[in-house]
């Protein structure tokens, strides 16, 4: 007698059967114990493999607050969702002692979005507002989980041409971003979206982190060399 597969577990209606609650509630059981597997292996991959990467644009974004610059953050679906994330985490932080930093989430205007989605197309849809809003010396956050969202690669290439520090996450190979369209590229070795999204929500609390460590220490050099003299 042959085992069931998974999917006459799962669907036994479609094989003229019955539910078996107790096998479905294993079978069920059995996907969280791999999914979570799965999870802690990309993200122990991925720091293992990208932890410089990291580091080196946590000093860059300290540099775009530390000369007066602020944060722009974008990215579509589930990822302007992240760029939300971002960009509060920044704004309000919640760890005592710690100041708010400035942050403007490019896909909260779902007016201004929709406008130029309308009526110049979605590929311009940062763009336009970093022409109108950005400025040498500021950063610029991207998430996608493929890294060729054309939106995200077309503001990329503005923001460099305008002086901006540039910052992406991606999956996979990494995809437009990670062949130079960002100064700095975080690439989650996976092609799952849910398994890349778990790691850029990671890796952005630890950016913050980070960030908020260099100027702290940027402070407390100027508090001791005020002491000295």
């Amino acid at each position: 007698m042959t085992s069931k597969s998974a999917l006459e577990v799962l669907y036994p209606f479609l094989h003229g059967q019955e539910q078996d609650p107790a096998a479905v509630d294993a079978s069920l059981m059995q996907s969280i114990a791999e999914k979570a597997r799965e999870s802690r292996e990309t993200n122990a991959s991925f720091f293992g493999e990208q932890a410089p990467v990291l580091l080196d644009a946590a000093k860059a974004l300290a540099a775009v607050y530390r000369r007066g610059g602020r944060m722009f953050t974008m990215g579509n679906g589930g990822s302007s969702c992240d760029a939300s994330h971002v960009a509060v985490e920044f704004l309000h932080p919640i760890t005592a002692g710690r100041p708010a930093l400035a942050a403007i989430n490019l896909t909260a205007d779902v007016a201004m979005t929709s406008a130029v989605g309308n009526d110049v197309g979605f590929e311009h849809i940062f763009v336009r507002q970093i022409i109108a809003h950005g400025r040498a010396g500021d950063g610029l956050i991207g998430l996608s989980t493929s890294g060729n969202s054309a939106n995200l690669i077309a503001a990329f290439a503005k923001a460099r041409e305008m002086g901006l520090t540039t910052i992406g996450f991606s999956g996979g190979d990494g995809g437009k971003m990670a062949l130079g369209a960002c100064d700095h590229c975080l690439v989650v070795p996976t092609t799952s979206v849910h398994r890349i999204q778990e790691c850029h929500v990671a890796a952005y609390h630890i950016l913050w982190d980070l960030v908020h460590t260099l100027l702290a220490d940027d402070r407390g050099s100027a508090i001791s060399k005020d002491v000295a003299a």
